[in-house]
C-alpha cells in the first residue's frame, strides 16, 4: 500500500537521524495540540470533546500544513497533564470559556505530611488516591475512563502514512513532587527536610516509566516521551540538580532504553549549563528536544556525536515572524546543525495561535517544497 511505503520512508528518515547517520534529507516532526484546534476553525471545547473529535482534527490539522514526517504524539487529552504534573488542569468547556486554552494550576494540593504517606503506603496506593481524591473527583465523568472511550490512534495515523513517535509520557519525582506540592513549597521542602524528599523519591521512581513502556513496546511505538520542566538546571543550583534531578533522570532514560525503545527527552527551559551530564545517556538511543530557550548550538557542538538533536523553532516565532524569516532560521538549523543527528521540529509544542504559514515555511526547510 501505498500509506505503508510512505510510513515506512518517514520511520527510516527519523531512526537514522536518532542513529546519528545521514538520512536522505532532514526530517520534520510536528508537536501540537491546540494548533489543530485553531487551524482547523474548531473551538477547543469542541476538539477536546471527545477522542473520535480529537484525533479526527489532528489528522485534519497535519494535512493543512502539508509534507511533515511524523506526529509527536497521535492524540491529546488535557486531564492527561494530571499524571505529568500532579496538578489540577481548567478545560475549556467545563471551567474555562468554551474557546479558551486549557490551563495547569499548580497549588499545593500535597502537604509536608504527605512525604510519610508515601513512605508507609507506597507510590501506586499514594497517586491513586491522589488522583481521586484531590484532582479527578471534579472532574465530569463523560471526561474520564471508562467513558472515555479511544479510537486506535496509530492505525488511524498509519493509515495515512504518518508515524506517532511517542507511546507514553514519563515524568520524574521532582516533576511530580514540584507539582502537587507547589514551586515554593516544595522549594523549602529541598532546604528543610532533604533527606525524606530523596526517600520519597526514592519511593517513587520504580513505579514511573513501566507503564509507558509496556504501552510503547505493546502497540509498536518507538519511543517513549521524558519530560522536564521545572527541573531544568536554570532552575537549581549545580549541587542540588546533580541531587535531587539528575540521579532519577538518567535513571528513567537507562530504564527506558534498555527495554529497547528510545528516549526522547522533552526538555523545557534552559539544560545548557548540563550539557555534558547527557553524554552519560545511552550513545544513539536519546533525542534531546529543546524549547528555544537551551542553546541548541552548543547541545550540537557538546552532544552531536552522542545523541540526536530536536528542536527549536521558538514559539513566538510560529506566532509572531514572518514565514520568510521562520524559513531562514530553519535553514540555519538544517544546515548548523544537520545532517546527521537531527530533527528539525517546533520548541515544544506548536503554538495554538500559530500562524498556518509559519508552520508551513518550518516544513518547507526541510522538505524544500
Amino acid at each position: 500500500m501505498k500509506s505503508d511505503t510512505l510510513y515506512n520512508q518517514r520511520l527510516n528518515r527519523i531512526l537514522a537521524a536518532v542513529d546519528l547517520k545521514k538520512p536522505d534529507r532532514t526530517p520534520v516532526v510536528l508537536e501540537y495540540s491546540g494548533f489543530a484546534a485553531h487551524v482547523t476553525g474548531t473551538k477547543m471545547a469542541e476538539f477536546l470533546s471527545s477522542p473520535a473529535k480529537n484525533l479526527d482534527t489532528m489528522i485534519q490539522a497535519f494535512k493543512i500544513v502539508g509534507d511533515g514526517d511524523a506526529i509527536n504524539y497521535g492524540s491529546f487529552w488535557p486531564y492527561g497533564l494530571c499524571y505529568d504534573y500532579m496538578s489540577k488542569v481548567r478545560v475549556p468547556g467545563v471551567d474555562l470559556p468554551e474557546d479558551e486554552m486549557w490551563q495547569v494550576v499548580e497549588t499545593e494540593l500535597m502537604t509536608r505530611d504527605d512525604y510519610d504517606l508515601i513512605l508507609s503506603k507506597g507510590w501506586p496506593a499514594y497517586s491513586n488516591a491522589f488522583l481521586t481524591q484531590r484532582i479527578f473527583h471534579e472532574v465530569p465523568n463523560e471526561y474520564l475512563p471508562p467513558r472515555r472511550k479511544s479510537p486506535d490512534a496509530q492505525k488511524a495515523w498509519r493509515q495515512e502514512g504518518v508515524p506517532v513517535l511517542s507511546g507514553g509520557d514519563v515524568t520524574t519525582p521532582y516533576e511530580l513532587l514540584c507539582g502537587s506540592r507547589s514551586l515554593m513549597e516544595f522549594s523549602m521542602d529541598l532546604f528543610d527536610i532533604p533527606d525524606k524528599v530523596i526517600a520519597a523519591m526514592e519511593a517513587i521512581v520504580p513505579y514511573l516509566a513501566g507503564k509507558g513502556i509496556r504501552r510503547a513496546k505493546q502497540r509498536g511505538y518507538p519511543l517513549v516521551w521524558i519530560g522536564g520542566w521545572q527541573a531544568a538546571p536554570c532552575m537549581l543550583s549545580p549541587e542540588m540538580w546533580r541531587r535531587f534531578v539528575w540521579p532519577y533522570f538518567s535513571r528513567l532514560v537507562y530504564e527506558v532504553v534498555d527495554a529497547g525503545l528510545i528516549a526522547l527527552l522533552h526538555l523545557d527551559s534552559n539544560w545548557t549549563r548540563e550539557l555534558e551530564c547527557f553524554r552519560e545517556l545511552p550513545m544513539g538511543r536519546c533525542i534531546m528536544a529543546l524549547d528555544g530557550e537551551t542553546d541548541i548550538f552548543q547541545a550540537k557542538k557538546v552532544l552531536g556525536d552522542h545523541m540526536c538533536i530536536m528542536g527549536d523553532v521558538p514559539a513566538a516565532m510560529l506566532f509572531l515572524d514572518t514565514p520568510d524569516n521562520v524559513y531562514a532560521y530553519c535553514t540555519r538549523l538544517i544546515r548548523e546543525l544537520g545532517p546527521e543527528g537531527f530533527i528539525l521540529q517546533s520548541g515544544c509544542d506548536i503554538p495554538a495561535n500559530a500562524k498556518l504559514e509559519n508552520v508551513q515555511a518550518m516544513v518547507a526547510a526541510a522538505t524544500g517544497s
